[in-house]
């Protein structure tokens, strides 16, 4: 990912423009034959020359070109005509863009992978299910995992549509309107660059597509942050369900031997605010001054490389951290299991109901034998049940039992399950 954003790479991007564009124009008969093919041969860049000139005339673009036709020669005379800078900047840029999402495409589908092997293991490993940070009722591991893998799937569907959103070129000229090329060259061109010619350009192309493709990027982000805060508040010491892998002479704290800390999902998140921070600017990036001004670029030259950069590295650690997380069914049936099964409230509330209390009534009864129990060393809500009269006039201590099993509710799991064919 770091080398499609050098400055070597943004030059080539740009002779690739230049050279593409001239094959059009050689193709259209307004090239010479051996003008043309000593443009294909002798053109060259070299980035240190390019900044010397640039020093001097104080415009990318132009060193640029100055620095090809000093090895192109009188054939040069033929490069860029019709064209304006964006035209080769913006066209350049759609080239770093779409083989960025592709290496972004790939790297999310190595952490699709790891979420989809740890699903599949843990289908059925029993946990408790979270609200409010509180204690809600049985899920499973797998189930928990499973939601990330069809956020994981939507940002891939994502990425695919992002993909053909921001491959786009252009090579229409000042103002964008072709008035000194041909709509054909761009055409061809864009062609033979991988990309569609843009329905309509401006003297740029309009930024909406650039501010889509950080906020998409941002949204990935925002999942990897989601996924990573889970992961943070598992490995909490008084919760420790998982744990990120600890590496042999790993240290977590330079004061207290004992630390094991969640610091690469801690890493993820600090990330993924960065990502945020520059949807901001994108989105200002959207409205310039008629048919173009520059304040995008100077923010562009630092935020896209970063955004792909960022996220690349993200989407990688965040792959490596799901593979090697540490996962205790142990500590999860434990915590699930505290005070007596308390969090099957509903299944009793239901049972009650089921034989013939009102709902009202059911749920007082529910409701003080849980908080009976809450929070209380030994408090057992399970006992409780079957120490209270108004509940075993009800329900028999087979009934009672029964609303304590997690059978049923695995079962019902395989909807999901088929849905992500896990």
């Amino acid at each position: 990912m770091g080398e499609i954003w050098t400055e070597q790479a943004k030059y080539q991007t740009w002779l690739d423009v230049e050279l593409a564009a001239c094959e059009a124009n050689y193709r259209l008969g307004r090239i010479p034959k051996e003008d043309m093919q000593k443009i294909r041969d002798l053109a060259a860049f070299e980035p240190e020359r390019i900044l010397e000139i640039e020093a001097e005339v104080k415009h990318d673009v132009i060193a640029f070109l100055t620095n090809v036709n000093e090895h192109v020669g009188d054939a040069g005379r033929f490069i860029h005509v019709g064209m304006t800078s964006s035209d080769v900047l913006d066209t350049g840029l759609a080239i770093q863009l779409k083989s960025s999402i592709e290496v972004l495409r790939k790297e999310l589908g190595n952490l699709e992978t790891s979420i989809r092997i740890q699903a599949k293991k843990h289908k059925e490993t029993v946990m408790i299910g979270r609200s409010h940070a509180i204690h809600g009722e049985p899920i499973t591991f797998g189930f928990k995992l499973a939601g990330w893998l069809a956020e994981t799937l939507r940002n891939s569907d994502r990425l695919k549509r992002l993909q053909a959103d921001i491959a786009v070129g252009q090579i229409s000229g000042a103002m964008g309107t072709y008035a000194n090329t041909d709509p054909e060259v761009e055409r061809l061109t864009c062609k033979e660059l991988g990309l569609k010619a843009d329905t309509a350009s401006t003297q740029i192309i309009s930024r909406d597509r650039h501010a889509d493709y950080v906020q998409t990027l941002a949204l990935i982000g925002a999942s990897l942050d989601r996924f990573a805060t889970e992961i943070r508040n598992l490995q909490r010491t008084d919760v420790l369900e998982v744990e990120e892998n600890f590496a042999k002479g790993q240290k977590g704290s330079s004061a207290m031997p004992h630390k094991r800390n969640p610091i690469r999902s801690e890493r993820i998140s600090g990330l993924s605010r960065v990502l945020r921070s520059y949807v901001v600017a994108a989105l200002e990036n959207v409205a310039l001054w008629h048919e173009r001004d520059i304040s995008h670029s100077s923010n562009e030259r630092m935020m896209l490389p970063d955004c792909s950069i960022t996220l690349h590295f993200m989407l990688r650690e965040m792959a490596q951290v799901i593979t090697g997380l540490g996962i205790y069914p142990e500590n999860m049936l434990r915590n699930m299991n505290i005070y007596g099964g308390v969090v099957f409230s509903q299944r009793v509330l239901l049972a009650l109901v089921e034989s013939g209390l009102s709902r009202e009534e059911a749920y007082k009864i529910v409701q003080r034998n849980a908080h009976s129990s809450w929070n209380k060393i030994g408090g057992n809500f399970k006992q409780s049940l079957h120490s209270d009269p108004e509940v075993t006039n009800q329900l028999n201590n087979a009934e009672i039992e029964e609303c304590f099993s997690t059978t049923l509710h695995k079962s019902n799991l395989e909807v999901i399950w088929d849905r992500l064919d896990l």
